[in-house]
């Protein structure tokens, strides 16, 4: 297998007489290569036969394949949330005179998200893309978070052009049970 795939040398030879002296056998030697490699990046000891020779290689691949994913999305939104900050400053002039707005009907309190970090917080805690997609960057709306007991229950994206409420997403960007009187509270501005 590593022949085929351009190495002349044994690579991961100690992990490899590991598997020899507890007489694991390699039943898929692209897997168990793969394994390894994920086992180098994470910095596990690779000369110990608890992590070179598992009981289920497939899902011990797929375990620390999923830490990589979870560090690579990580990073991924580390490098957004750095594009976001560079961008505070031109969300502040298109929206900075709209900061301090809030409504209420005695029990929903709808207010204007005031910053980037409040985009993405608001966005990773109903878990939709308000901060992703970057609508703080958008120059014709306005976005409130509606909350009761100053606990978020819907996101609202208002048109400036036509005072319409473009969309109200709650938890996984489904309506709740207020949905109805957060877009009334907003078509009475």
């Amino acid at each position: 297998h590593m022949y085929r795939n351009g190495f002349y040398h044994l690579r991961y030879k100690p992990s490899f007489n590991i598997c020899n002296r507890n007489h694991y056998i390699i039943k898929d030697a692209s897997m168990w290569e793969d394994y390894m490699s994920l086992l180098s990046y994470f910095g596990k000891d690779m000369r110990n036969a608890h992590y070179v020779c598992p009981a289920d290689l497939r899902a011990e691949h797929d375990k620390y394949q999923e830490k990589v994913r979870i560090l690579r999305e990580q990073e991924k939104r580390k490098e957004q949330m750095k594009r976001a900050r560079e961008n505070e400053a031109r969300f502040r002039e298109m929206k900075g005179r709209f900061f301090g707005l809030e409504f209420t009907d005695g029990t929903i309190v709808v207010r204007v998200l005031d910053s980037v970090e409040a985009y993405y917080d608001e966005g990773n805690a109903l878990h939709h893309c308000v901060g992703q997609c970057e609508y703080y960057l958008k120059p014709n709306t306005l976005v409130f978070s509606a909350r009761v007991d100053d606990k978020r229950v819907e996101t609202v994206e208002l048109s400036l052009e036509t005072f319409k409420v473009l969309q109200s997403r709650g938890l996984c960007n489904r309506n709740t049970e207020y949905h109805d009187r957060i877009i009334l509270s907003l078509i009475h501005i």
